[in-house]
């Protein structure tokens, strides 16, 4: 993932290099500039800052940059929510006095198991931000089969989504979710940039998926709280499902996704098929193989 120096650079130069002078309320004085977007001095200018001081934070050098000069920064290079808090990360990082590094969970306590349990109508599964999936319901296990037959345990989405032949199938709008897989890596990423196991997963996805290096050198950031998931099931076919992703405020690191549709919707009877085949002989064999993935 590179050192946390290197990557400030990389981010903010790369944000900068997307906004023209027309965006940034800027007059566009002749047509031959030598860099796309704005100027370092430019930048310096719209947030208030000398233009050597922006130079050392766009080197790398965030230690120590106030609240309020990230501020201004995220409103010049138009952030949005996630990458203003991936700066913010960044930022945090890149400081002499970091909080021990939380280590991402691995588990869940059996009570948030018995919550997903009760959850008997809707798909649910509870990830970390590495994307494992560390815990799901039968339904959830049954909407996921091909991520589950994967036998290392935990499953990760994102390893399913870039490495697997059949993801391409299962996810109805792949460019868009190996798009948004890599971003929120790259968030958690700023979040937690010595997790040696997510270390070891962008390395892993980098060295067998040209398609992940490029996603990952955009450099993009997004958050995945809610929307609409389009997937072709291999028994039930195209769903078109709503998802909710919610973090877990006694589990810190952890998100609960859950996955419904509306009533009388052709989804909805998507749901209650995949039920039965869940309930099945057939499904019950695919829950024999997913078996070790509960705790």
């Amino acid at each position: 993932m590179g050192d946390v120096r290197s990557e400030i650079q990389e981010f903010l130069s790369s944000r900068r290099a997307r906004i023209s002078p027309e965006r940034a309320g800027l007059p566009a004085y002749g047509g031959n500039r030598r860099v796309p977007g704005l100027r370092r001095e430019e930048v310096a200018m719209l947030s208030g800052v000398s233009v050597d001081y922006y130079v050392r934070l766009e080197r790398g050098n965030l230690a120590g940059a106030s609240e309020s000069v990230l501020d201004a920064l995220a409103s010049t290079l138009q952030l949005d929510e996630a990458e203003r808090g991936y700066l913010f990360d960044l930022a945090r990082a890149a400081g002499p006095a970091r909080r021990a590094p939380r280590k991402p969970a691995s588990a869940v306590r059996p009570a948030v198991q018995q919550v997903l349990e009760a959850m008997a109508d809707a798909p649910a599964w509870v990830r970390n931000g590495r994307h494992d999936i560390l815990a799901a319901n039968r339904m959830g296990r049954a909407l996921y089969a091909p991520v589950f037959e994967d036998p290392r345990r935990p499953v990760n989405t994102t390893r399913f989504t870039y490495l697997n032949p059949a993801a391409r199938t299962f996810w109805r709008d792949y460019d868009q979710v190996a798009r948004d897989a890599a971003s929120m890596l790259r968030l958690e990423a700023g979040r937690n940039p010595h997790d040696a196991e997510l270390i070891r997963l962008v390395g892993e996805l980098s060295t067998q998926s040209e398609l992940f290096r490029e996603r990952w050198a955009s450099r993009d950031v997004v958050f995945h709280r809610s929307g609409m998931k389009r997937l072709h099931h291999p028994v039930v076919g195209d769903l078109d499902l709503n998802y909710e992703s919610m973090e877990l405020p006694s589990e810190p690191g952890l998100v609960l996704n859950v996955y419904t549709a509306p009533a009388g919707s052709p989804s909805a009877d998507g749901l209650r098929l995949l039920a039965s085949w869940a309930a099945s002989p057939e499904g019950a064999n695919a829950e024999a193989g997913a078996a070790a993935q509960r705790p």
